[in-house]
């Protein structure tokens, strides 16, 4: 595609942000989008889609509530718009297949990507390495106990870096239209394997607590987390638990020609850049 520009939403986000920093070392011109941004955009705020999208040749869709059941009619709305707009990708950041109990809303937000015109790529990533190091669990790792209802289930971390890799390809190169891509890390982890390896490379008393869903949402609400979280959150977590991320992908390899980056090289890493010193 010939002068390219690409509108990133999601942009201060793990894999947002990282896309950002990818497209502009190629050199594609970025439109990183958020409420503060110039052109300011936001999702519940239709006002601002139409500035955000002009001259935009594709886009990166980060959805917030992507499992709701308004999702499907947002993505739909905004795709169109962005068709009749002039741009001609998109790459839908989403959920794996199957995976938790938002699934039938996930399911309808992608097909209504698939319906709006566009040439369309469908990312389905598992459970980020970086939850542990810039988002929700980094707290519980410096605190010393990370305490969650996912039993020994196992799951396939991946890194957010291979997310971006996989993303940018798909919006800057031929040959990824129509593909949804499962992408996992090259090996099966439960939670206290993940909290071994971060003890290991930084020499500290790290200990997992497997807790029942009872005791966790318990303790979420005792330290005043929204009520909607804690309910979507325990879900995610019995579905790890219960076997349902138990599996390997190969989006990585068939995206980008290589194997996924391992747990253990974020680990040392992060740790090198002391993410978890406290």
């Amino acid at each position: 595609m010939n002068d390219e520009t690409i509108l990133v939403t999601g942009a201060t986000g793990k894999t947002g942000r990282r896309v950002v920093r990818l497209l502009q070392e190629r050199g594609v011109a970025v439109r990183a989008a958020s409420r503060t941004g110039t052109p300011s955009f936001d999702w519940t705020d239709r006002s601002t889609w139409e500035p955000a999208l002009r001259g935009v040749t594709a886009m990166y869709l980060v959805v917030p509530d992507l499992g709701s059941p308004q999702a499907a009619e947002t993505i739909a709305t905004f795709a169109r718009q962005a068709a009749a707009a002039g741009a001609q990708r998109a790459v839908l950041l989403s959920m794996p297949e199957g995976g938790g109990p938002d699934h039938e809303s996930v399911f309808a937000a992608e097909r209504a990507l698939e319906r709006a015109g566009l040439e369309w790529t469908v990312l389905r990533p598992r459970w980020f390495f970086q939850n542990f190091s810039e988002d929700f669990l980094r707290h519980p790792v410096l605190g010393g106990e990370v305490r969650l209802p996912a039993g020994d289930g196992k799951e396939a971390f991946v890194d957010a870096e291979d997310i971006a890799e996989v993303a940018v390809a798909a919006l800057t190169e031929v040959g990824h239209a129509g593909w949804y891509y499962e992408l996992s890390g090259p090996r099966l982890m439960s939670f206290q394997d993940a909290v071994e390896e971060i003890a290991r490379a930084t020499d500290r008393d790290l200990r997992y607590v497997p807790l029942t869903p009872e005791a966790y949402v318990d303790e979420q609400r005792a330290q005043g987390v929204p009520e909607e979280w804690v309910h979507l959150s325990v879900g995610l977590y019995e579905y790890v638990r219960s076997g349902g991320l138990a599996t390997l992908s190969d989006g990585v390899q068939r995206s980008l020609g290589r194997s996924p980056r391992d747990f253990s090289d974020y680990v040392k890493a992060a740790a090198q850049q002391g993410v978890w010193n406290a």
